[in-house]
C-alpha cells in the first residue's frame, strides 16, 4: 500500500552544504523528488549531471541560478528545468529561507560532476 510523504515524515532527510536540509520524497533509480530548505545566504557548488533532467519549483523565497552564460531569478510559484549537462548551481542571496521542490529523472545518485 503507498503511504503519504512529507517533509515530517520523509523517506530520508539529509543535511548538506551549509546546513541546508533536504526530504527525499521519491527516491528510485528513475525519479527523485526532494523538497529542500536553502538557507539564508547559501547555496551549492556549480556542478553538471550526465544524464539527470531536473525541475526546481520555488515553493517560497526567490532562487538565483547560475550558468556559464549568465544568472537566471526564479521567484515564488515558478520553476525552472535544467537539461542533462547544463551546468548550474542554484543560490539563495536573500535573508529568507529558500523552500523548493526539485525532481530529476532519472536520479541523480552517481550523476553529479562538481566543477
Amino acid at each position: 500500500m503507498n503511504q503519504p510523504v512529507s517533509a515530517s515524515h520523509p523517506l530520508k532527510h539529509y543535511i548538506w552544504g551549509q546546513g541546508c536540509d533536504g526530504w527525499n520524497l521519491v527516491d528510485t533509480a528513475e525519479l527523485s523528488v526532494k523538497k529542500e530548505r536553502i538557507l539564508p545566504h547559501t547555496g551549492e557548488q556549480l556542478h553538471y549531471h550526465e544524464r539527470a533532467r531536473q525541475f526546481f519549483f520555488i515553493l517560497k523565497g526567490r532562487a538565483t541560478f547560475e550558468f556559464p552564460y549568465g544568472r537566471q531569478e526564479v521567484c515564488e510559484q515558478e520553476g525552472l528545468e535544467i537539461p542533462p549537462g547544463q551546468h548550474h548551481r542554484i543560490l539563495n542571496e536573500t535573508g529568507e529561507d529558500l523552500e523548493i521542490i526539485l525532481c530529476s529523472q532519472p536520479s541523480t545518485t552517481g550523476d553529479r560532476i562538481n566543477l
